[in-house]
This record gives structure tokens, sequence and C-alpha cells, in this order.
């Protein structure tokens, strides 16, 4: 059996790949998704790999061409792809997430493929004011506040029509609770609580009591349990709605149980609302008050049809699932995907290949003739630059997540992002003094940078990823003198000189990528009457390498 996964890198795309692997009846898997993980590692290894735009920047005919070629002898189809971030962009959410599904099942029906099997939500169901527990007839009509299950309760009636227009077609949707893993910790930080919500102090002590929104119930599932189900839901061909979810539902007790004290204080669903509010307006929260509420309204779950249907059983309660996460949350973990990413301290292993071979080997003797002094400040310079270079490259991936460019920018700032934390930590190794000061007057002046017009001040300037490549060539070929100067000086400061030989060598390829946009955007920045970054500008004549296709946060 062939099975083709799109979205296959994110929480539970991975999932399904390891379930996948493990299934006798399957053989061959291939993945799709808008940035490539690194092959050689488990669970992308034994899977062929290809990136498709399925509706960021790509014209519908051309996605649905492009996924038809793919699914070309393919018996079936397992759809996880969603975007969950920018929420301010609810064009470029409704188009990645309701109309490439429609895309997706376009192309599984040209293809011929004979099963469709896609990751709805418990997102999807309409308001429940109790407590018991619902089946798969529960109304599906969304969370009116919550774009998420705005968007999931129109995909569920695009399947609908899809069924009824295809019924030769196996269609299955499985709707999964809350999905967690600890290796998606520092993506569920990143895409709902920010990098300015201090998960890590969860390490260094307990809260007096735990704040929770009155009423608040959790229903949660291992991210390994639903890849299992999917894997499931691919072998046993069982066609229908299927909620995925433990029988445990966790309340305020046992959710203050969990965080190992018990207190908890309620507090009122509409001060949390509007504290959420503010926070998402600052920039301090991505999570806007619809996932508040969304969490808040959505049915209890019964997930006995699965147990019948696929012979599934959850390996782990909700209650194990969220303890595990809160612990992975404190440590900062991920995984081996760009979407997995850990946090700085853990990121090294996968962003920069080498380096991380020299880690905890205690601290470098340096050598009498080095003058700390001025060696500390160079490096602290860098390190500034640096700040300031891993803010502009993040902001202008994020800011042309709907362009042919992002999977490129995206890997190249996780690459500088993952650099810039190596020179933390080599300036910590050695002893030398940070002067943080610095670096939090660069990422405030980046941040103040972002505010200039460009001629324009409601909507984004064509001319600004113009000014931001040419800025970025900039910083990477003066990062290049940093590690050039490491280099030479490297046996004085007991370091491993091969190390920044290597990251000298990266600066070609980054430059090239960034020549690459700068290409991109000084064809189209200067032209007057043309949306120079839309979908329907950058549809027909996309080169598939740089294709983008949102990963799975299903």
């Amino acid at each position: 059996m062939r099975v083709a996964v799109v979205g296959a890198t994110g929480n539970v795309g991975t999932a399904v790949l390891t379930a996948l692997h493990e299934r006798p009846e399957v053989t061959d898997v291939l993945g799709i998704a808008r940035r490539l993980p690194d092959e050689s590692r488990p669970p992308y290894s034994g899977c062929a790999w290809t990136s498709i735009d399925i509706g960021a920047a790509t014209d519908p005919d051309t996605a649905v061409a492009q996924l038809t070629r793919a699914f070309a002898g393919v018996d079936a189809v397992v759809h996880l792809a969603w975007l969950i971030q920018p929420n301010s962009d609810r064009a470029l959410l409704r188009r990645v997430n309701v109309a490439g599904t429609a895309h997706v099942a376009r192309a599984v029906a040209a293809a011929g493929v004979p099963h469709l099997v896609v990751a709805s939500s418990v997102g999807a169901y309409s308001p429940a004011q109790d407590d018991r527990a619902h089946d798969e007839t529960w109304p599906h009509g969304g969370i009116p506040s919550s774009h998420y299950s705005v968007d999931k309760a129109a995909q569920e009636r695009l399947l609908d029509e899809f069924a009824a227009d295809h019924p030769e077609i196996l269609l299955t949707r499985l709707r999964p609770a809350l999905t967690f893993q600890a290796a998606a910790a520092s993506e569920i930080q990143r895409y709902f609580l920010g990098d300015l919500a201090p998960v890590q102090a969860l390490r260094a002590g307990r809260l007096p009591a735990l704040p929770v929104p009155k009423g608040l119930r959790v229903q949660a599932v291992h991210s390994a349990d639903v890849g299992r189900a999917y894997a499931a839901a691919v072998a046993t061909r069982a066609p229908g709605a299927f909620n995925i979810c433990t029988d445990d539902v966790l309340g305020a007790q046992e959710l203050a149980d969990l965080v190992d004290h018990g207190r908890f204080v309620e507090l009122p669903v509409g001060a949390v609302r509007a504290a959420l509010a503010a926070a998402h307006r600052t920039g301090a929260v991505p999570a806007d008050p619809g996932w508040l509420d969304m969490g808040m309204q959505v049915p209890v779950m019964d997930g006995s049809r699965a147990r019948r249907e696929f012979a599934w059983e959850p390996q782990h309660t909700a209650a194990e699932t969220l303890r595990e996460l809160l612990a992975a949350l404190s440590e900062g973990q991920g995984g081996d995907s760009v979407p997995l990413r850990p946090s700085d301290e853990r990121r090294l292993r996968t962003a920069v290949g080498g380096p991380d071979r020299d880690r905890d080997e205690g601290t470098p003797a340096i050598a009498a003739v080095v003058d700390r002094d001025l060696l500390g400040l160079y490096l602290s310079d860098h390190l500034t630059g640096a700040t300031a270079g891993v803010e502009r490259i993040e902001r202008m991936a994020e800011a042309y997540a709907d362009s042919p460019v992002f999977a490129r920018l995206s890997s190249l700032a996780e690459e500088i992002r993952g650099e810039r934390e190596l020179l933390r930590r080599i300036i910590r190794r050695l002893g030398l003094k940070q002067l943080p000061h610095r670096q939090a007057l660069s990422w405030a002046g980046e941040r103040a940078a972002r505010l200039k017009t460009n001629g324009t001040l409601f909507s984004r300037s064509p001319m600004t990823l113009v000014l931001e490549a040419e800025l970025m060539r900039s910083a990477v070929v003066g990062k290049r003198g940093g590690w050039q100067t490491l280099e030479t000086n490297a046996d004085l400061l007991g370091l491993d000189p091969h190390v920044f030989a290597e990251l000298s060598e990266k600066v070609d390829g980054q430059l090239t990528v960034l020549d690459a946009v700068h290409a991109y955007a000084r064809e189209r920045a200067f032209r007057t009457g043309r949306d120079s970054f839309t979908a329907a500008a950058t549809g027909h004549g996309t080169d598939p390498a740089d294709s983008t296709d949102p990963d799975g946060l299903a």
C-alpha cells in the first residue's frame, strides 16, 4: 500500500509517519511539506519527499496539477496540512486551510486515489453547554468567534460536498481532541504562548495557585495515539467521521494537580478573555481570544466509534499527555523538523550540525596572550548584530508566508537563529561578558525599524522585501568575518577551528538564498498596477523547489 501524507512534518504529521512505518500493510510513504525535513533522521527517513504549495502562493490549477502528479499510483492520501499563524491574515489562512483542502480533494479525484483521510478537529463542532460525551453526530457548525473553528467547519462542509460528488472515493475524517507530545512543545509555545511566556520557569518553582478560567475542561490526546489512529484508518478503510480522544476530561482540580500543588483559583472567563485580547493586540501572545472561546465551548467527545471500528485504544491518558507537555515546555524540547524545532538552547543539534560536538566539555583555557576584554567586546558586538539579524530574517519569513520565497526564508531564519545561539554559548563557555543590554537595544531597534512605511501605511510595501534582502546580505557577509576571526584564533581559545570553517562555508549558501529572494523582489517591486506578492501574481511559473505547503498541526 502506497500512502501520501500532506503536511508530514508537523506535530501530527510526524506521528503519522511513525505509525505508518509500523504498519506492515504500508510499503511506501510519500511526504509532502512546505519545508522538507532532514531525510536522514527518523521518521522522515524511509519516505520519498516533495514540496508542493497547496494554496499559499500558487493558483488552484497549478496546485491541483502538482498534487495530481504526486498522487499517481497512491492508494490513500492523508491530508493534515493546516496553517495556524498568522492570525491576522484571514485571507491566507482561508486560502490554505479551506481552499487547500479543496485542492487536495480535487487532486485525489483526478489521480483516481481510492481513499482520502482528512484531519478535522474537535474545533469543527458546534458549542455544547453540558459535560456529556457527544458522538460524531453532534452538529459541526464551529465556534463563530474562532477562526480555526470556523475554517474547520467550512472544511467539513466542503468534504460533505466532495463525498456527494464522488461516492466512488472512500472518505474518512478524524476529529482529534487537543493533540500534544513532548516533541511539539516548542512549536506549541511559538504558535500559542509566544517567546515571552515564562514556561521555562516551571523548572524553578511552582505557582501559589493555578489560575483557570471558570468552567474550563480539557480533553487531550497524545500525538502518538493520534498517529496510530490515522494509520489504522488507512489500514481498515473505515469511512465516516471518528472522534479521537481519551476518556478522562481534566477540570480545574485535575489541571492544578498536574502542576504539582493541587491549588487553583477560578477566574471569570470574560476577564481572562479581555486579558488575552490585550496581550494579543500588543503582540505578546500569538493566540487570539478565539482560541479561548473554542476551548471553553467545544463538546466533550465520545471516542467509542474509533475503538469499535479501528480497534484503536489510546496508550496515554489526557493527564499523562499534559504532564509530558508541561515537562517538555519547561525544557524547551522539540523535534527534528523545522516546525518542531526546539527552543534556542536545544536547537543547535538540528540547526547547526557540526558545532554541537564541542558542547559540555568544560570551560576552554584561553591563552594568556589574548586580551579578554577586547575579545569579549568583539564577540558581544557580533552577538548584537546577530540578534538584529535574527529578528529581521524571522520577520521577513513571517511577512511573506504567502509568497514562493517563504520556504527558503523560513529555513534560512532557522539556520541563522541557531548560529546566534551558538555564538551566545561560545561567549558563555569562554567566560566572557555577554553585555545583554546591547542585545536588548538591538532587538528593540529592529522592532522600531519595522514602523517605517516605505511609502505605504496600512499595507505591505512591495519595496520592503528588496531593502530587507539587501540588509540581510550585508549582515551575512559581516557574520562570515566573525567566523573567520574565531577560526584563526581557535587554538588560542581552546576551540575547534573546523567548526568555524564549516560556518564560513555555510555563508555562501545563505547568500545564494538571499540573492534569489532579492531577484524575486526586485523584479516585482517597482511596477505599477501589479500586486507583487499575492497568490495570483505568483502562481503559474513558480519553481516547485521554492513551493510552500503548510506543516500539519491539525
